[in-house]
């Protein structure tokens, strides 16, 4: 094996550090806001670590008592995990069957290229038309309306993912199980599907943060706690006069909570799936 010069070894551990440091000091500092008092957040000079732990915004937050602002918080906190869950299964169900089709049929690769070229219009130019159609339906202000319109943008975002997966398996794999007298149902649930695995972690983990994380579409078609999602929630509690920057940063280590833990679950299955296809042998 080549050794490593020891400069070049300390040179990758301090880029390593540097970029953790970059990707975790704004985590870091929403953390320290939201346990700072109002007074250390408005102080000057600054104080990087507050005087005193306040830690009454997530009791404020996470109250359940009724009619207030924790209650209205976790209710929408609940609405954007059945949304963006609903979304996720969804575009995960349609994607498994259309990307295994353009991945083997390379004639129909065009359709969907075509179908991501849609993701060039802006959102605002969506709006009005998916807007009238929830109203036709009567899915305005609804967790299912609302799952709904995420499916139509998570479906070929995950179809696309989901195909640099199927790339990666050899079809001489499927023609054999074809030969041997397998069924296209039991090749894609005994073969294809056990192999493209953590493609289909990756490819949902991400579908689901686009879901967690959407804003614009929930502002426009929720409009009370039945449906509003925890994005809405928060430019809620940033829309008076004088906005609690401590209560935003609070909703917002709160709001972090679920994906992180989710991606900490499928770590494995993660770096698996975004390092599938890399090596060909």
């Amino acid at each position: 094996m080549e050794r490593q010069s020891p400069l070049f070894t300390v040179f990758v551990y301090a880029a390593a550090l540097l970029l953790a440091a970059i990707i975790l000091a704004p985590i870091l500092w929403l953390f320290v806001m939201s346990i700072s008092s109002a007074a250390d957040l408005s102080a000057k000079p600054l104080n990087w670590w507050p005087e005193e732990i306040d830690l009454s915004r997530y009791r404020l937050l996470l109250s359940t008592i009724e009619n207030s602002a924790g209650a209205a918080f976790t209710a929408s906190l609940f609405n954007s995990l059945k949304v963006a869950g609903m979304a996720t299964l969804a575009a995960i169900a349609v994607a498994i069957p259309a990307a295994w089709a353009v991945s083997r049929t390379s004639n129909v690769s065009w359709s969907l290229y075509a179908v991501i070229a849609t993701y060039m219009l802006p959102p605002v130019a969506l709006a009005v038309p998916l807007y009238m159609g929830l109203a036709y339906l009567g899915l305005l202000n609804s967790v299912f309306g609302l799952a709904l319109v995420y499916l139509t943008i998570l479906a070929p975002f995950t179809t696309w993912l989901l195909k640099s997966g199927f790339d990666s398996i050899p079809k001489e794999i499927e023609s054999a199980a074809m030969i041997d007298g397998a069924r296209l149902d039991q090749i894609l649930r005994l073969i294809t599907l056990p192999l493209a695995a953590p493609v289909m972690a990756t490819s949902a983990l991400f579908a689901f943060l686009l879901a967690w994380d959407e804003f614009f579409y929930a502002l426009l078609f929720t409009s009370d706690l039945r449906a509003k999602t925890f994005t809405v929630a928060i430019s809620d509690l940033a829309g008076g006069r004088v906005s609690d920057y401590g209560l935003i940063a609070t909703a917002g280590v709160l709001a972090a909570l679920p994906p992180v833990l989710i991606g900490l679950v499928m770590q494995r299955a993660l770096i698996s799936g975004l390092t599938s296809g890399g090596v060909k042998g």
